[in-house]
């Protein structure tokens, strides 16, 4: 199995602004993955996200659309009201029932990814009020990816970090700052040259 990864998957809900901030801002502009965020929020919320986000890195920041490719080195938005879905190599959007009252819901994009990309996912859980995204690190943990989770005791809301690290015992678990220098570290995937996985 060659070692590398292709996508990072984060989740945040309370708090999330702030931990978004320090962490994606830190993030180099050779970053070499693609970035997906599900943050939850209001579905009235429009594209400020994206905004805030373009704001405070040099990597390109776009809502996801359905049928969306996915890209190495750019940071994907869940938009709000849908459940963004991650296939491979593209997104899918969703209308299905909220997920622990939420929708884009953390835990579905988690599940998604992990299935598609397997070892080569990364899931980030941050600061939340909820245990959304504990099943869907889980999940990715299970597939061979990699689990990354906020130090609680530094998060503004430690439920969901708490919850994942409930899920997750084997996670790194960081500040953010040095979240983000852990995942810069991390090598690229490149397929080996015969198209064995």
């Amino acid at each position: 199995m060659s070692v590398g990864y292709e996508l990072v998957i984060v989740g945040t809900s309370w708090g999330g602004l702030d931990a978004l901030r320090t962490m994606v801002g830190a993030l180099p502009a050779e970053f070499g993955l693609a970035v997906i965020i599900v943050q939850h929020r209001h579905r009235e919320s429009g594209t400020l996200l994206r905004g805030f986000l373009q704001d405070i890195t040099p990597l390109p920041v776009t809502e996801v659309e359905d049928k969306m490719p996915i890209e190495a080195g750019a940071v994907y938005v869940a938009p709000p009201d849908y459940h963004t879905l991650v296939e491979c190599g593209s997104f899918s959007l969703s209308c299905d029932e909220p997920v622990r009252y939420s929708r884009p819901s953390i835990d579905v994009a988690m599940l998604s990814a992990a299935d598609a990309y397997t070892f080569r996912a990364v899931g980030v859980v941050l600061t939340g009020a909820n245990a959304d995204g504990a099943a869907g690190l889980r999940r990715i943990v299970d597939r061979g990816g990699l689990a990354v989770i906020q130090k609680p005791s530094e998060a503004e809301s430690p439920v969901m970090p708490e919850a994942a690290l409930v899920s997750v015992p084997s996670a790194r678990v960081f500040g953010l700052l040095k979240a983000a220098r852990f995942i810069s570290s991390l090598p690229v995937y490149s397929p080996p040259k015969d198209g064995a996985a």
